[in-house]
């Protein structure tokens, strides 16, 4: 049975990778989720304030309105001042103050502005709501044996030009007697959808020209066989590009099963497609040679 707390893609430790460029704070900070960002944006905004209230702190007289030595008093007139508020009540009387409040508000416009854009970005990069099934089925369809999964468009718009790819990666010896991990592509019965409305099953044929072909269970937890399945789509509200994957190893294929029918007709005209089965999988009813045919196959 799968495993959903399985992360979704392969995961890599970095070791020796060299120094990281400032640029890379940028790709990071998009990257993180819409809580951690967040708070990543409350924790600097806080920081900042800090430096600047010490600062106030440290010029005893230079803010008129603020008593001596008060923290908080600092920390509200950094904060009016990082916003451009000011209020009147606290105001710089010196020339430390006003150099301090001028370098505070120069950092609060650049601060506002570098904030800004990153929302801006994070809100109209268009991403991928494309859902995999848990699992993959190792089954048979039309006569044949097959490796099948689900894949399902979330967005209430059809994406266009979609293109799916799948692949198998496993460890093999090579003539020298080294074990390396190789890359096979796994050929689908169709690759490509002009549309791409809802949801779709890719089956890989298990032929002799499979990778896949003369294999049995055991043989993929043997190789420590995984798996790695793409969706490239446009998305045709933004217009733009979108990718998303999923990565599988051995533990989720189901043997001898099939995905449920999650499409049912209404009328001529409208299909109902139900999401919440959309993992779902049952046994193959057994003849006698099923199991036997797909551990010879």
């Amino acid at each position: 049975m799968a495993n959903p707390a399985r992360p979704s893609q392969i995961r890599f430790r970095r070791v020796n990778a060299g120094d990281r460029e400032w640029r890379d704070i940028y790709h990071w900070l998009l990257t993180l989720r819409w809580p951690q960002f967040a708070a990543f944006i409350l924790a600097m905004y806080l920081a900042v304030n800090l430096v600047f209230s010490a600062c106030y702190v440290a010029g005893p007289g230079c803010v008129e309105g603020m008593r001596p030595h008060s923290a908080a008093d600092a920390f509200f007139f950094s904060v009016e001042t990082l916003a451009t508020v000011g209020y009147g009540h606290m105001y710089p009387t010196t020339l430390y103050g006003h150099i301090v409040a001028t370098v505070e508000i120069m950092v609060g416009m650049f601060g506002l502005a570098v904030t800004t854009g990153l929302i801006f970005v994070r809100f109209s990069r268009p991403t991928a709501r494309i859902v995999f099934s848990d699992s993959l089925v190792w089954g048979r369809f039309d006569g044949k044996p097959s490796l099948m999964l689900r894949v399902a468009n979330g967005r209430l718009q059809a994406m266009a030009e979609a293109e799916f790819r799948f692949m198998l990666l496993r460890e093999e010896p090579t003539k020298d007697g080294e074990v390396v991990v190789r890359f096979h592509s796994l050929k689908l019965q169709f690759e490509r959808l002009i549309a791409f409305p809802a949801a779709v099953t890719l089956r890989h044929i298990i032929d002799e020209e499979s990778p896949l072909y003369g294999l049995t269970p055991e043989d993929l937890e043997r190789s420590r066989t995984r798996f790695l399945s793409s969706v490239v789509c446009i998305d045709q509200v933004v217009p733009a590009s979108v990718q998303s994957q999923k990565y599988y190893t051995w533990r989720d294929v189901r043997v001898g099963h099939r995905f449920v029918e999650i499409y049912s007709e209404d009328d001529e005209d409208l299909l109902t497609v139900d999401y919440g089965r959309l993992h779902d999988t049952e046994l193959i009813p057994e003849d006698g040679t099923t199991e036997h045919n797909l551990r010879r196959s």
